[in-house]
This record gives structure tokens, C-alpha cells and sequence, in this order.
């Protein structure tokens, strides 16, 4: 069968929410299902870091949607970021470093997938160089949303991909909504809606990327919010949180929100 006459289904598995404990995002999970439905995905990772989202209410709510919501984080590994789906909180827990990552997927198999995220650029805890010692922990590679003209590190995880014949896969990396709908995967469509049947299609291919560079106001808008916005809405979050674990336990709940 041509690849043309293929049914082909949106994913994206790198996606942040306000729900992630270390950075600060200004939408809900649910503002980004009513996007995902709206764009027509039907498989979405939210990957928060270190932690894995587990809001059961938001998982019924993905499904009666038509939406596959698979269970995931972006968890750091000797100052590296991974992405690791279909895990639970316990097994994100116990990753301590790259071995602690090779014992999982020897015991789980292919029901789990491990994706390399922004593995060259400088920003984001990248992998770096080290991808290639430590490629048999991965069964992807990361296309980064952020590249354009000359100004593209993605050449390097083509090649990367390309040499040790991993797929790559384009995410979002959402931490903005609208930045949510314009990179993505796409997979045939497979006869159910599963986890193992979507990783099966990743592994297997053919996939589609879609990843066009940033327009000019796109690069200045990722550029404002990498090193100003982002960096004062953590400060002011951690200044926030430390507000709220200094208070008095004999404090009224008058003094605790006002």
C-alpha cells in the first residue's frame, strides 16, 4: 500500500501543563484536550519532569474524546532529559541514571518507549554527545520544533537517527498553548487505539513529520519566552512555594490565601 493512501493519526508525545512540578506553564490539561480535539490529534504524552501526569479524571476525559492519553515524563538522568512513555510514577521514581534506564526497558520490553528530546541543542539539558554512548537506551530521537535556515541542531540528530537507524519524532514540546498543533507525528492509523499498537507504528514507520521552521515572529516570541518570561515565572513560582511551605501550621486559612 502507497503511503498516500494511508489513514494517518496526529501524536505528540512531548507536551508540558501547569501541572509540571519544576516549570511554569500558564495552561491546564484540559485547555490543552480541547485543542488536541480541535487540531484532530488522537495521541498526546503530557511529560512533565520527573513526575508522571496521573489525574485520572483527565485520562476519562481524553478517552471519551477519541483521544489516546499515554501515561509519561521527562525525567533528568546525570543532567540529561529522557522522555520515557508508559511508565508509572514508582518506575520514574527508581531512575537514578543510565543503567537504572536499561534495567527498565529490559524488564518491560517494548511496552515502554524512550525518546532522546533536543538532544544537541545547548539549552534544555540536552544529551549531547553522549546519545551516541548511550543510544541502546533509546528507541527514538527527537526532531525539536526550534530550527530555522542555518540555525538547525537537528542535523545532527538526523544523522544520529539515520546511523543507528532509530525513527525521529517530531514534538512540540509545548509550554505555551498556542505552540501546541504545528509539530507532530503521524502514524498510520492502526487497527485499535492502543499503546502497544502506537509504539508499534513508531518502531515499524513509515512516519510523517511535521515540523516547519519558526517564522520570524516565532523566533523572537520562543527567544522572549526562553530567557525572560520563562526564567521570572519560575522565580516567581519558587518564591511562591516557599511562601506557602514557610507558613505557620497554627495560621488560619484567612492568613494562608490572603
Amino acid at each position: 500500500m502507497n503511503a498516500n493512501d494511508l489513514d494517518w493519526t496526529k501524536t505528540d508525545l512531548h507536551i508540558h501543563t501547569l501541572d509540571d512540578p519544576k516549570d511554569a506553564v500558564d495552561y491546564s490539561a484540559h485547555q490543552l484536550l480541547e485543542r488536541a480535539r480541535s487540531l484532530g490529534f488522537r495521541v498526546l504524552a503530557i511529560t512533565l519532569h520527573d513526575a508522571v501526569f496521573d489525574r485520572q479524571e483527565v485520562f476519562a476525559d481524553a478517552a471519551a474524546m477519541g483521544i489516546l492519553l499515554i501515561p509519561a515524563a521527562e525525567v533528568r538522568l546525570c543532567g540529561a532529559d529522557v522522555i520515557v512513555l508508559n511508565v508509572t510514577g514508582k518506575e520514574i521514581a527508581e531512575l537514578k541514571n543510565f543503567g537504572d534506564l536499561r534495567r527498565l526497558r529490559a524488564r518491560r520490553g517494548t511496552s515502554v518507549f524512550t525518546i532522546a528530546p533536543h538532544p544537541f541543542y545547548v539549552f534544555g539539558s540536552s544529551i549531547g554527545s553522549r546519545l551516541l554512548t548511550e543510544i541502546d537506551c533509546f528507541d527514538a530521537i527527537e526532531l525539536c520544533h526550534f530550527h530555522k535556515g542555518l540555525f538547525n541542531l537537528n542535523r545532527r540528530a538526523e544523522k544520529v537517527a539515520a546511523r543507528f537507524g532509530k525513527p525521529l519524532i517530531a514534538t512540540s514540546d509545548a509550554h505555551r498553548l498556542h505552540a501546541f498543533g504545528s509539530h507532530y507525528t503521524s502514524i498510520p492509523m492502526p487497527p485499535e487505539l492502543t499503546v502497544e499498537n502506537v509504539f508499534t507504528a513508531l518502531r515499524a514507520g513509515p512516519v510523517n513529520l511535521t515540523s516547519p521552521p519558526c517564522g520570524f515572529v516565532d523566533l523572537v516570541s520562543t527567544v522572549y519566552f526562553l530567557f525572560l518570561a520563562h526564567p521570572f515565572r519560575r522565580r516567581r513560582r519558587r518564591r511562591h512555594n516557599v511562601k506557602v511551605f514557610s507558613t505557620p501550621k497554627h495560621a488560619s486559612v484567612f492568613d494562608r490565601t490572603h
